[in-house]
């Protein structure tokens, strides 16, 4: 489907939903005794299919499995791979340091290994690189020299349409968490050394359970929040704390070099709660069809700031949808 521009940017060449840490475990187990993991990553899915426009791709940022069970990784591939379907979309995956590597490439891959999980990807032009930060044994994360060089090589062709890199652990400081200092990403000046001046246009990671954003070596990193349970980052006397509230996705979109009369191929994060909170205001995509038959002129006039204000106290501060979907006539035009 193809939508009409009603700005200054076109629809963007690239939709791609990340998600990250789902924590599932194996035969029903909750998260720290408490949080049901499952019915979170269920609901991060749905919510994608109630998008104007699905993703066409599905990145997974690591920690799959809370504890690296080979019945969680099943499950999270039975999940994620029956939306995408859905959707239309393909499915990346990058491991974190709660993926045990031997049960991860083994169910998702069908390759059981010992070794670094470093994959190449290709979506119609863009590269997309799922790098393991992990360390076996540890939370924090690190590159071995080999790894470097696997990915300088990799870099050194172009591609099409550039390249997102996935690593678990964020190459980034983190001002708000000083505890999670300790399971940062290690050897970040080395990275850079590789990335900086590469076609790399964005990174995702995951790993801390909020959404962070940053640029590391002149790149865009995205952090995303967790499916599974948030941090806590303002508690009242508490450094360290989890919630079972504030989990959200994100979409990752990149437009073409020159999107909107600008000389860069812009890239935006946009963070999708999974909450289900009261809507005090709605409208369907069906009343947004009928303003793309409308000029530019018509839709500003009819989204106009005086018209709101003509609106009834009711609490409908945005009448104009309301109008757009009753006032217009068969043409999408003003009756």
């Amino acid at each position: 489907m193809t939508l009409a521009q009603f700005g200054q940017y076109p629809a963007a060449r690239f939709a791609i939903a990340h998600i990250s840490d789902t924590h599932l475990l194996a035969s029903g187990a909750l998260q720290f005794g408490a949080i049901d993991t499952e019915p979170h990553l269920r609901r991060a899915l749905e919510l994608l299919g109630d998008l104007e426009e699905p993703p066409q791709a599905i990145v997974v940022s690591g920690d799959v499995a809370d504890r690296g069970e080979v019945d969680a990784y099943r499950v999270a591939k039975q999940i994620v791979e029956t939306a995408a379907t859905r959707l239309g979309a393909h499915v990346f995956w990058a491991i974190g340091n709660h993926d045990d590597r031997r049960a991860y490439s083994s169910v998702l891959f069908g390759e059981e290994s010992e070794a670094p999980q470093d994959r190449v990807h290709e979506l119609d032009g863009l590269r997309i690189i799922s790098l393991d930060t992990t360390l076996p044994g540890h939370h924090h994360g690190e590159l071995e020299p080999g790894q470097r060089a696997w990915l300088k090589d990799v870099l050194s062709t172009t591609a099409r349409h550039g390249t997102v890199l996935v690593m678990h652990h964020p190459p980034l400081p983190m001002a708000l968490d000083r505890v999670s200092h300790v399971i940062e990403l290690d050897g970040q000046a080395a990275l850079a050394d590789v990335l900086r001046g590469s076609d790399v246009r964005a990174i995702l990671s995951g790993h801390l359970h909020y959404p962070i954003y940053s640029t590391f070596a002149g790149i865009p990193v995205f952090t995303a929040s967790a499916t599974c349970s948030t941090m806590e980052l303002a508690g009242a006397g508490r450094s360290y704390g989890v919630r079972d509230s504030g989990q959200a996705i994100a979409m990752l979109h990149l437009f073409d070099a020159g999107a909107g009369g600008m000389p860069e191929a812009p890239v935006t994060h946009t963070v999708l709660p999974l909450a289900q909170t009261p809507l005090v205001v709605a409208h369907r995509f069906a009343e947004f069809a009928q303003l793309e038959e409308m000029t530019h002129a018509q839709r500003r006039e009819l989204l106009s700031r005086h018209r709101d204000r003509e609106a009834s106290d009711d609490g409908r501060v945005h009448a104009w949808l309301d109008d757009a979907a009753g006032g217009l006539g068969a043409s999408g035009k003003p009756a």
